[in-house]
């Protein structure tokens, strides 16, 4: 069983690889917005929608009046417009979904710090040498920490702070199965405890976004206090966004280790299928009879949406599916509701047999952490869709 994959490196330009990086990212910025003008333009004047083909095909056109955007390749122009029409197609299925829309916007000069090659061309990566060729910009080093499996297909180059990173997105890589168990857990996301398994271990999220809360609080204060436009500003927002990015290496880094740890050790992993988007919703307003708003508990769910943002629960299941999927592991999604309200022993359901972390159930009398009980029924919610399924 063959799979896709993204490997993801460190690029170690020289300066002159620089600043034709911060030459293309403007040339492909201004690409980006004139492409945006044209399908706004045609809508609004003439009523006709603009396709991706139908701006690929204008690009022989652009050769001839701005031959500068053409000088790194065209394939990493096909890209832009690319980029360009998936922010139209999220856009349309927003709409279509109810939800907020989201028209695509120009980029400004900070805004647009990616570039993509969308075929082979243009581009090749050496793994011996550790060299990265690219159109235009010459021979770049690579710092390959693993071997690449598979057949590279796109390539995608980031500006993250001061550092270059490439992603190489692979196809037909093969699977490397991991020797059977013959164990299964199930596994209850939270907010105390990152995850509650159903063999009644309890693994604390360390919760990096509090950690470093202060001083990520302390670089947005400084950042407030210079001019708009200024050097000093400039390098603050820097400050600030090597905070955000630190404290997300360190929930990947987390993240990682935990599912490797889950999915080496278990030949079936079921967990509740969450509904993040829903569970971080605002509540909605509630007026009153004198026009104003009643209090709508938006202040403590402000709280709550944070602490779920940063335990991570969509990163943390993307990893571990992705893994087994490798590994040679099956996962399964299970619904979540009444999972914290039913005994795991008895089966029976009341929303009484809960008191915070403790589970007492008022049938049989069965006591245990409220997270593990629950762990333990979706657990048996995914053997029994294993059966159903075999």
């Amino acid at each position: 069983m063959s799979s896709s994959r993204t490997y993801k490196f460190v690029l170690q330009p020289t300066s002159r690889q620089l600043a034709a990086f911060e030459c293309l990212l403007g040339l492909q910025r201004e690409l980006y917005n004139a492409a945006l003008e044209e399908r706004r333009g045609c809508w609004k004047w003439n009523q006709r929608s603009v396709s991706y083909f139908d701006q690929t095909k204008e690009l022989t056109q652009l050769r001839s009046a701005r031959p500068d955007v053409l000088s790194f390749g065209v394939t990493v122009c096909r890209g832009t417009l690319l980029r360009l029409d998936r922010a139209f197609n999220g856009f349309f299925r927003r709409c279509k979904a109810g939800e907020k829309p989201g028209f695509p916007r120009f980029k400004g000069p900070g805004s647009f710090v990616s570039l993509q090659w969308v075929d082979r061309s243009g581009w090749a990566l050496n793994q011996d040498t550790g060299r990265l060729r690219l159109y235009g910009i010459g021979h770049i080093r690579v710092r390959l920490h693993r071997s690449i499996k598979g057949i590279p297909k796109t390539i995608t180059i980031r500006r993250e702070g001061r550092r270059y990173w490439v992603s190489v997105q692979c196809v037909d890589v093969p699977a490397e199965p991991l020797p059977k168990t013959a164990k299964s857990i199930g596994i209850d996301l939270g907010v105390g405890s990152l995850v509650a398994t159903s063999d009644g271990e309890l693994i604390q999220g360390p919760r990096f976004g509090k950690r470093g809360h202060a001083g990520l609080e302390k670089a947005q204060r400084d950042l407030a206090t210079k001019v708009p436009g200024s050097k000093n500003r400039e390098k603050a927002k820097q400050r600030v966004a090597a905070h955000h990015r630190k404290i997300a290496n360190r929930r990947r880094d987390f993240a990682h280790q935990t599912s490797r740890r889950l999915v080496n050790g278990h030949d079936l992993i079921v967990y509740e299928d969450l509904k993040i988007t829903n569970m971080t919703r605002r509540p909605k307003p509630r007026p009153d009879q004198q026009g104003g708003y009643e209090p709508n508990g938006a202040k403590a769910k402000t709280g709550l949406n944070r602490s779920i943002h940063d335990a991570g629960w969509g990163q943390f299941i993307s990893m571990t599916i992705y893994k087994a999927e490798s590994a040679g592991r099956e996962v399964i999604a299970v619904d979540p509701r009444n999972t914290s309200r039913t005994c795991s022993g008895c089966g029976h359901v009341s929303a009484g047999n809960r008191h915070g972390a403790v589970f007492r159930c008022q049938s049989c009398g069965h006591e245990a952490h409220a997270d593990v009980n629950a762990a333990g029924n979706i657990l048996r919610a995914g053997r029994a869709r294993q059966l159903i399924a075999a």
